[in-house]
This record gives structure tokens, C-alpha cells and sequence, in this order.
């Protein structure tokens, strides 16, 4: 157990390092005026950002894991045979990173699979530069947020030493909140695309709710972690959008599925609640 701990925590200081790697690609052309921009065959917008940042995790990874497998959105997937394989998504919110929204994140985790082919998430992080922030969890070790103030070079001891340029890094461990009722919830969602037969029951369980706010992306997930909003929902997501979510919301003590309420990243939705109230919005969607 020890000997996985530790591998576990190493696996999330190079996640760390990955993340490094990838902020200093996305704030460098994050409002660039001559950012390159392509339209994939599922007609989603690509950036030159998203494939620097994911071909960079690559190289790194084939450096230093090189036996692991890999899952990324731009540039395709092999989990290869030993047993891990990273998940990679270089710019989740490209749509709002061409527009100059700061609400954008590289995703990186790590899946491992069992003898009898399960997959579990067992490290995640959440980079999101333009927010000066950072969401990271491993199996077993809770999920914290840093943040990044901008203000001075400087060392934390407290993270081993860790040399942060350009500003202060704060890091806190989070967790879910309370609420046991959806109308005490607060919930949130990107919007109403996507969501086919129950686009009427989840309208009205918004409805129904203390307040809802659109969102998306990540950053729902995320709040959901810190125990800022309840639920988060989205109708339609591939692996690379959920698989470092899914770890962080549940390490902070939540839940995570599909809106089928599949548990884990792997079933084409993603479901996050603080726990308490995720049967409710299941059902709520599922009438």
C-alpha cells in the first residue's frame, strides 16, 4: 500500500510538471493576435495552442512514463498494455480561449486498470492559468485548489520548495458542501444543447432549484469540489472532458457519473454532486 501511495503521489508531481508545461504554452498565446485556428471534422474550432500543449504532454510522457498509455483529444489514443494510461484534454473551453474568456483549463489525468479490466481515475488536475488556478487530487489524498496571485517570485517551503514564477502559489485542501435539497441547490450547466429527451426534466429541476447559473465547462465541476455550487451537469462530454473532474470532485467528497448515474468518467455525461444530492438529481433526470 505504501509502495502504491508513493507511486501515486509521484504520478501527481509529474501531473503538476505536465500542467507547468502546458500553462506556459496557453498564457503565451492566449489573446495572441495571430492564434491559428482550424475547424476539426466534428466541426469544433482547434487551436495551434491545443496541439502545442498536447504534443509537449506527449513528448514529456514518452520521456519519462514510458511504458504508460495515452488518451488525448487532438492527436488520438492508445492505452497501450500496462495497465495506465493518461487522459489528456490540452484546452478544454477552446471556444472560450479563441474569444478571449478566461474561463479555460488543460485537463490531465491518469487512469490505472485492474486484472479484471476496470478503470478507476487515480490522479487529476485542472490547470486553468487565466483564472490563476489550479484544482489537483490523487486517490487517497484529498483534492486541493492553488492559487496563483501574480504577485512576486518566491518559494514556498511549506510545498517542498516549490519555485513558483511570476507569483505566490496558495494551496488548500477543498470539499463539497452540505446541501441536502435540490431547492437549496444551487446548480449549474452550460446550456440546453444536447440534451434530447431530458431536456425537459432537467429543465424542470432547475426550476425547482435555489439558483442555477450556466457556467460550463470545467469550472462547474470544480466549484462543485469546492462546495461553491451543489450540482453541475452536462449532457454530452467525451473522456478527456471528465476523467480529471471525476477524481477531484470525489476526492473533495463528492460524486460523480453520467446522467444515467453510471459512476466514473467513462459513460458520455458528467454529473457531479456534493454527494448527498446526486440519487435526487438522477432521478430527476431520469423520470
Amino acid at each position: 500500500m505504501a509502495n502504491g501511495s508513493a507511486q501515486i503521489l509521484d504520478d501527481l508531481a509529474l501531473a503538476h510538471a505536465l500542467a507547468d508545461l502546458a500553462d506556459a504554452i496557453t498564457l503565451d498565446r492566449y489573446q495572441a493576435q495571430d492564434l491559428v485556428i482550424a475547424t476539426k471534422p466534428d466541426n469544433t474550432p482547434v487551436t495551434d495552442a491545443d496541439r502545442a500543449v498536447e504534443t509537449a504532454i506527449r513528448e514529456a510522457l514518452a520521456t519519462h512514463r514510458t511504458s504508460d498509455g495515452l488518451v488525448g483529444e487532438e492527436f488520438g489514443s492508445d492505452k497501450g498494455g500496462s495497465g495506465r494510461y493518461w487522459v489528456i484534454d490540452p484546452i478544454d473551453g477552446t471556444k472560450n480561449f479563441m474569444r478571449g474568456v478566461p474561463t479555460w483549463a488543460t485537463l490531465i489525468a491518469l487512469v490505472q486498470v485492474d486484472a479484471s479490466g476496470n478503470e478507476e481515475v487515480v490522479v487529476g488536475i485542472a490547470s486553468a492559468p487565466a483564472l490563476a488556478r489550479r484544482w489537483a487530487a490523487a486517490k487517497g489524498h484529498g483534492a486541493t485548489v492553488r492559487f496563483n496571485s501574480g504577485v512576486s517570485d518566491f518559494v514556498d517551503s511549506e510545498l517542498e520548495g516549490e519555485f513558483v514564477p511570476g507569483g505566490i502559489v496558495n494551496e488548500k485542501r477543498i470539499s463539497v458542501s452540505k446541501v441536502s435539497t435540490l431547492a437549496d441547490a444551487s446548480i449549474s450547466y452550460s446550456d440546453f444543447v444536447g440534451w434530447g429527451d431530458r431536456l425537459e426534466p432537467f429543465q424542470k429541476m432547475l426550476a425547482g432549484a435555489w439558483r442555477t447559473r450556466g457556467i460550463g465547462d470545467f469550472w462547474s465541476h470544480m466549484l462543485v469540489a469546492e462546495g461553491a455550487v451543489d450540482v453541475a451537469i452536462e449532457p454530452s462530454l467525451a473522456l478527456w472532458d471528465m476523467a480529471a473532474l471525476d477524481i477531484i470532485v470525489r476526492e473533495a467528497g463528492g460524486s460523480f457519473s453520467n446522467t444515467a448515474g453510471q459512476f466514473g468518467p467513462f459513460g458520455g455525461s458528467g454529473v457531479s454532486t456534493n454527494g448527498v444530492l446526486h440519487d435526487q438529481v438522477i432521478k430527476g433526470l431520469n423520470p
